[in-house]
């Protein structure tokens, strides 16, 4: 009785368990609610964010794709080093021939100029044409060497100074030591002084500023122009010297210190094969790689198309200086030579030359055609790419572009309406005497300034006034001469001295 009223019974029926049931299933569905509404939510978010920062995204992506990309060319890179390396070496030469090829850059293969005869072209009111238009093989053949009528100079005598000459050569103990030492005249050059510079342009021509004409003073002219003593250098066989002689027409080039191959000239015509020398000047550096790479001089003294002329003792240690020699002073080295082209080694020549002396010279009644400059026109803006691109020290251009302001030289000087700046690796001439007299005056300021001579040549134009039959023609005439092949190495320099 007792535990009965103690005890408190609760009524539950089936109806409320099932209510109790449906509440705690509503309650997990509300948290279930809850949950897809942050998930709904979070999409948005990362959606808008997205949209606002696109920008960062990309640059991750680009980055990251960057990164992969410079992972796999190193790879590669690496692959190409090593089956070069095993490459090289082989065992096809041994040690002492390979590292010479190596050291003369003749291991390195042309580009794809070499034996290109593709013209080159330009349009001209609206019309795609040749920028060098040569007769055809079958007029050269009947072509005659033009006499030239109708020039503007009489003719003179140039008489080249020489140490045999006591009435006109200068003692070199009467030579300043300041002046020995800035400059680079030698035995070769002989020693002329700043007052025979100023005399070699003017003393047989007269300006007359009231009618702005030349009168001729004298028919006679004395200059230095190189070959100054037998000891200063220089040295050809006589065996070369004969073969010289006889040429009447030649093309040539040189290759000093061992620099440049030898390109063989191509596109000739049969006429040209017959008439024209083809000689390349090379020093004894040169022969000597040159041999050590197989390319050995042949019966008769030829390579190919060209004969090998092999100069010794040579009188600069600037092997530039030593290449203007036969670049300027062609008419002293081929005495019995009409017309001459010459060619830079870094060039192939690939046009005939009897159609370019018909093109360049005789068609335009010229003596003489070079290239104008392809970049600048001023000889001051180009003094001051020259030190840019350490051509030559700023001490040495300094001296010389004083010395022509101090000479009044204009600063954008133009000819017949071209630049007057040139590009001097080919140079198409006739060996007459005015021309002549240029090509030494052209000389003697690069002895005394700097071996550019870019920056002599329109001084000398502007100073002997009478050189006016010239062809300044456009760069791409140029590049149709030649096929341009590029230095192979930097020339070895000499240790010489001839100041005594």
């Amino acid at each position: 009785m007792s535990n009965n009223s103690n005890s408190v019974s609760i009524p539950v029926s089936d109806n409320e368990l099932d209510d109790m049931e449906r509440m705690r299933v509503r309650v997990r569905r509300k948290r279930k609610k809850q949950g897809n509404r942050v998930n709904n939510e979070l999409a948005p978010r990362v959606f808008k964010m997205m949209l606002k920062y696109w920008l960062v995204v990309f640059f991750l992506l680009a980055v990251g794709l960057l990164l992969f990309e410079a992972t796999k060319i190193g790879q590669n890179s690496r692959l190409e080093t090593k089956s070069e390396f095993a490459a090289t070496t082989t065992p096809k030469l041994d040690d002492s021939k390979l590292e010479t090829v190596k050291e003369s850059g003749l291991d390195k293969k042309p580009d794809g100029n070499l034996n290109r005869l593709d013209p080159v072209t330009r349009m001209v009111n609206g019309v795609r044409e040749r920028c060098l238009k040569i007769l055809p093989p079958k007029e050269l053949e009947q072509l005659d060497i033009p006499v030239l009528e109708g020039s503007p100079v009489p003719e003179i005598d140039v008489n080249y100074i020489s140490d045999s000459d006591n009435s006109l050569s200068v003692d070199k103990t009467s030579f300043s030591r300041q002046s020995m030492n800035s400059t680079r005249f030698n035995l070769f050059t002989g020693y002329q002084t700043l007052e025979q510079r100023e005399n070699s342009y003017k003393s047989w021509w007269l300006s007359t500023s009231s009618r702005n004409s030349l009168v001729q003073v004298n028919r006679t002219v004395e200059v230095h122009c190189g070959f100054y003593s037998d000891d200063g250098g220089f040295k050809i066989s006589n065996e070369d010297k004969t073969f010289m002689r006889t040429c009447t027409f030649v093309v040539s080039t040189c290759a000093f210190g061992g620099g440049d191959d030898l390109y063989q000239p191509i596109g000739m015509s049969e006429a040209s094969l017959r008439k024209v020398c083809y000689v390349a000047f090379w020093d004894e550096v040169t022969l000597s790689v040159q041999e050590s790479a197989g390319r050995v001089i042949g019966e008769g003294g030829f390579i190919g198309k060209w004969r090998v002329v092999v100069v010794r003792d040579l009188p600069f240690a600037d092997q530039r200086l030593n290449g203007k020699i036969p670049k300027m002073l062609g008419h002293r080295l081929f005495p019995n030579v009409k017309y001459s082209i010459w060619v830079d080694s870094k060039s192939q020549f690939r046009r005939d030359p009897l159609g370019v002396f018909e093109a360049l010279l005789w068609r335009s009644n010229s003596e003489l055609a070079i290239s104008q400059h392809g970049a600048r026109s001023s000889v001051y803006d180009e003094a001051g790419a020259v030190v840019k691109k350490h051509k030559a020290t700023p001490e040495e251009v300094d001296v010389q572009i004083k010395q022509y302001r101090h000479d009044q030289f204009p600063d954008d000087k133009r000819f017949n309406g071209h630049k007057a700046l040139a590009e001097a690796s080919v140079i198409v001439r006739e060996h007459s005497p005015v021309v002549n007299l240029f090509m030494c005056l052209w000389f003697n300021e690069v002895v005394r300034f700097t071996s550019r001579d870019q920056l002599s040549f329109p001084y000398v134009l502007w100073r002997l006034k009478v050189v006016k039959k010239i062809n300044m023609f456009p760069v791409c005439i140029r590049k149709d001469l030649v096929n341009s092949m590029g230095h192979i190495s930097k020339a070895k320099p000499l240790n010489v001295s001839r100041l005594s």
